[in-house]
């Protein structure tokens, strides 16, 4: 499920701090526990954004997802700036918005110089509203409904063509006067070391193409007028560590380009996907931003120049590495529970239906008490959700100070995959979120209300007002 802190002397909270190596070098924040901006206040609570957490769960309630502004905004430049001094061609960086699609998410990466990859209708809908460029947008899935695509279509964003089905769909309602920009997505059969849920590489794989199918899609999209293929795509996961992977990726995606060529196909763009991980505890050691973009760059370059082509525009696509150590989620510790010589529950005021990557994919998270951030490390606890459900475990045996109810609990790196999976199980009101800058918090996403979990709900008029009956 989920694992215990190693062994060995702790400290206290502060030890998660951000570990500043050189006041000239930028950390990069994906090998970080805590958002770059994290200290502790005089007051020994945790300040993020210049704000005190405590202070905001008293102003925005909890469960609080809290997003550092200066941490997003450095995992963009760093990603945007080092495909700029590795890669001799034209780059562009994009979001993979699918770890926190919202409004002010997009409108943040978007004001940085990225792109913003969707998935879905809604994702597109959202990017769209924030002012994200169309032109920046690409839409992937490998079901996307014919609404969908048409929304895609009339919207002029690029989409990335998943499997056959999708590419004669594209076909039927194409407009002949105006092209439609597409990519192909192809599975590159490379394994690497993730979680099964999120390796999405391999050949036993939804996604893609199968690379032996090469040969008759090129022809058939050489064969569509309707059709203007100007990329190819392949991810081969998240959380990935190894650079060889992604190298052997690229150099696979390079012999595409010169493939597609034997077609006619005039293919411009490669997106070689993202899935560079983030520290989620201190054994964790993912290479920093810049190295797993040179390590990209140098690979594509020499691929290319190899097969005497000119270089593509190099895409990526990160997403966990851009926003999941720029936030927080604060909690407020209510009940607990001693079983003698077993364990020691402690419970939050969340759980599964606003993280629910432990119970789903057995994730590993660290935490602090917020208010407490100097108190020695005494008691070994298990972080209980307060959902209907055995499972709902958020960190098993966390080493913490003595907790009190009332207590704010700080879980580290929450920026990816928990507000974009969190559910309304047990009817739970989904939290808030505010992004901090400068000492200033403003909310991005407001609470979500028992009215607002009844809003779609719709009563039959047959079943109002009838009192239990029992026949006799």
């Amino acid at each position: 499920m989920v694992s215990t802190h190693p062994t060995g002397v702790q400290h206290s909270g502060s030890q998660y701090l951000p570990q500043r190596r050189d006041i000239n070098t930028n950390s990069s924040p994906n090998q970080e526990l805590l958002p770059l901006t994290a200290k502790v206040h005089n007051h020994d609570s945790l300040e993020i954004g210049g704000c005190d957490v405590t202070t905001l769960v008293e102003q925005f309630g909890s469960p609080l997802y809290i997003l550092d502004e200066e941490t997003l905004r450095s995992a963009c430049q760093q990603y945007r700036d080092a495909f700029k001094q590795y890669y001799k061609g034209e780059s562009q960086v994009l979001y993979a918005s699918k770890a926190w699609n919202c409004l002010a998410v997009c409108a943040i990466a978007a004001s940085e110089g990225l792109g913003i990859d969707v998935v879905s209708g809604g994702e597109l809908y959202t990017a769209l509203q924030a002012g994200v460029s169309p032109n920046k947008i690409y839409l992937h899935g490998n079901n996307k409904s014919r609404e969908e695509l048409i929304l895609a279509i009339e919207s002029g964003v690029t989409i990335v063509a998943d499997n056959w089905y999708e590419l004669r769909t594209l076909v039927e309602i194409a407009q002949p006067s105006l092209p439609i920009r597409i990519m192909l997505r192809l599975t590159p059969g490379i394994e690497c070391h993730t979680h099964e849920y999120i390796r999405t590489g391999h050949l036993d794989s939804k996604f893609g193409f199968d690379p032996n199918d090469l040969d008759e899609v090129f022809t058939f999209v050489s064969q569509q007028p309707a059709l203007n293929c100007v990329g190819v795509h392949a991810h081969i996961g998240s959380q990935i560590f190894e650079r060889q992977p992604h190298q052997d990726l690229a150099a696979v995606m390079v012999q595409w380009l010169r493939d597609a060529g034997k077609y006619g196909l005039n293919i411009t763009e490669l997106n070689v996907g993202g899935g560079l991980g983030i520290k989620y505890t201190e054994s964790d050691d993912p290479p920093s931003i810049e190295e797993w973009v040179k390590a990209i760059c140098e690979v594509i370059q020499a691929a290319c120049a190899a097969e005497n082509l000119p270089l593509p525009k190099l895409l990526s696509e990160p997403g966990r590495s851009l926003i999941a150590t720029a936030c927080v989620t604060a909690y407020t510790i209510g009940s607990s529970k001693v079983i003698p010589e077993i364990r020691t529950y402690v419970a939050i005021d969340g759980g599964m239906s606003d993280n629910p990557r432990p119970i789903t994919y057995q994730s590993v998270y660290r935490a602090v008490v917020g208010n407490k951030m100097s108190s020695p490390l005494t008691e070994t606890v298990t972080i209980a959700g307060k959902h209907c459900e055995s499972g709902d475990i958020l960190i098993k045996n966390a080493l913490l100070p003595k907790t009190e109810p009332g207590d704010i609990l700080v879980v580290m790196g929450t920026g990816a995959y928990n507000y974009s999976m969190a559910s309304n199980y047990n009817r739970l009101p989904r939290p808030a979120a505010v992004v901090v800058a400068n000492g200033e918090a403003n909310l991005i996403l407001q609470r979500e209300t028992y009215q607002d979990l009844i809003r779609q709900d719709r009563l039959p008029e047959r079943l109002k007002n009838q009192e239990l009956g029992v026949n006799s």
